[in-house]
This record gives structure tokens, sequence and C-alpha cells, in this order.
């Protein structure tokens, strides 16, 4: 089987003021980046509120309904817009994250990425935030969960900014173990190794600044790997964000590409072993445009790799 890409050309519709880093420019990039890649390509379906409130309470998703204009823009926090665009980009991502759930567990792919926006790591039950409004993460886990009927499910989040959101979505789900790497300090002042959630859950990750792909690895095999073995998931969710990227300018992390690939293959590897290769993946961050496309690129390669 081949890998999925489930995506849809309204996450291009949520525009964002000129100059924010979380801008239509950065899917163009991506998609251009798998251009010619002999992937299944899907389109991604709108969320349900029945799919939403998985996470979120209904205040929530009516709250976000609520705020998307008509026109122009509406500021939810300082770093956090919508456009006209926004809730159809947003409901789209949702959707595909669930959708790429839906086709691997249906074994219609192996593995799959959802190259989708706004990204969602961030959005905690009733606060949008960080880019970010719908846990899609949390989201395609609790599908993965509540209506496959998993027993087990595990995301891992190399973005470079701790995943707050899907901690706190999936704070009290004794069935979804959330691992989170994360430079620390750094926005949104979460994360910290003594946040283990409701059930011992919860692995968190600090990496200081300055280190580099190095330092991850020795993480990663010294904790993320084991951790995932003793739990033994049914499915890997990657939240997958490229802003660790020595070149990215919201952070001081200095990863390469080539550390990207390895920790996909890495966790491709384990899937194999602990779930018959069931990979969902989902864009989070990445905001320098080339080191963003580069790194997904060699993401996807090494899913595709691991699908064959």
């Amino acid at each position: 089987m081949k890998t999925a890409l489930i995506t849809h050309v309204d996450c291009l519709g949520h525009v964002t003021p000129e100059g924010h880093p979380e801008r239509v420019a950065r899917l163009e990039h991506v998609l251009h980046a798998l251009d010619g890649l002999d992937l299944t390509r899907v389109t991604a379906p709108l969320a349900r509120d029945t799919d939403l409130a998985r996470v979120h309470p209904q205040s929530h998703i009516a709250d976000i309904r609520g705020r998307a204009p008509d026109e122009g823009h509406h500021q939810i926090d300082a770093d956090t817009w919508m456009s006209p665009g926004s809730l159809q980009a947003a409901l789209r991502a949702a959707g595909g994250a669930i959708k790429a759930v839906d086709m691997v567990l249906g074994g219609e792919a192996t593995n799959a990425f959802a190259a989708i926006r706004p990204p969602g790591h961030h959005a905690e039950r009733q606060t949008a935030m960080g880019f970010c409004l719908f846990g899609n993460a949390a989201l395609a886990a609790r599908h993965a969960l509540d209506v496959h009927g998993l027993e087990r499910v595990a995301i891992v989040d190399f973005d470079v900014h701790h995943g707050n959101g899907t901690q706190d979505l999936l704070w009290d789900e004794p069935r979804a173990l959330v691992i989170t790497s994360q430079q620390m300090p750094l926005w949104p002042w979460s994360g910290n190794p003594s946040e283990t959630g409701a059930h011992g859950n919860v692995l968190n990750i600090a990496l200081p600044p300055e280190s580099d792909g190095t330092k991850m690895r020795f993480e990663y095999t010294r904790q993320v790997f084991p951790r995932l073995r003793a739990f033994g998931p049914e499915l890997i969710i990657i939240s997958a964000g490229f802003d660790a990227h020595m070149d990215d300018p919201l952070a001081q992390l200095n990863w390469e590409t080539d550390d990207f690939a390895w920790v996909t293959a890495e966790l491709c590897a384990l899937a194999a072993e602990l779930c018959q290769g069931r990979v969902v993946s989902t864009l989070e961050g990445g905001y320098d445009l080339k080191a963003l496309s580069d790194s997904a690129r060699a993401h996807v390669q090494e899913l595709m790799k691991a699908a064959t």
C-alpha cells in the first residue's frame, strides 16, 4: 500500500495578517515539495461538531464558529487570527486528521500525512491559541479510540514548541500516551518533565536551546522509544512540526533535515514492530519556507519507504 496524502484547497483559505509566520505560503511550499511523489492523494472532509466534541466542549466549538469574520480579520489573541476562510480551513484540518486515521485503520494505506492548516497542537479544551483553533492530533487519537475501538494510541510531537493543547486534551485519557519533545525554555512555557498526566500518560522531554540533532537522537533513543515499546500502541500519531530546524526563525534548536528523516524512520520502524506499521502524521509548525518544505519532503519520503 502507498502512503496517503490528505489535504484540501480550503486550508489555503486561512489567511493571516501580513507578516504573520503561520501563512498560506507554508502549505503551498509543503505541497510543492511533495509534487511528483507516488502518493495516494485524498481530499480532506469537513469535521463535524460530533467529531470536535470528542475533545472540545460545545461552548468552544460555538465560540470559534461565532468568531469567524465575514471580512478582514478577527484577532483571538496576540498570535491567533481568523479570516473569512479560517473556519472552513480548520474544519478541513480536523477532518483531514480524522480521515487519515480512517484510511490507515481501514487498510486503505499503511500510513498517512495530513498536510493541513491551521495547525492544532496548541488548542486547549476551551482556548484557541498559538495559531491553533482545534486539536487535530488529539481529535485523531480520540477518533481512533472511540470510533475504531482501539485500546491504546500514542502521539509523538516533535514540534519545537510544547504541544500544550494535545497534553491538555488528553491529560485524563489513560488510553492515550502523549510524548512531546520541545525546546525549554520557550513559549508556551509548559512541558516540564514533571508534567506527567493524570494516569502517567504524558512524557515531556526538555531540549536546551542551541542543542542539535545529536541531543534529540540521544533522548529519543533513551526515553521515547522504550516508552513506546512499554505502552504498545495500536497506532502512532505524529505531530510533525518542523520548526526545530536550525534555520527556523521562531526557536533556537539546531536540527537538520536529516534529523527529521531519522526520527520519522525510527518511529516507522517501531510502528512496524508494534502496530502493523500504522502511522498517521499531521502538519504542525515550521516557519522557514525552505527548511519546512525540505524537512516535510524528507519526512514523507520516510513514510513512503515504510509503506512499501
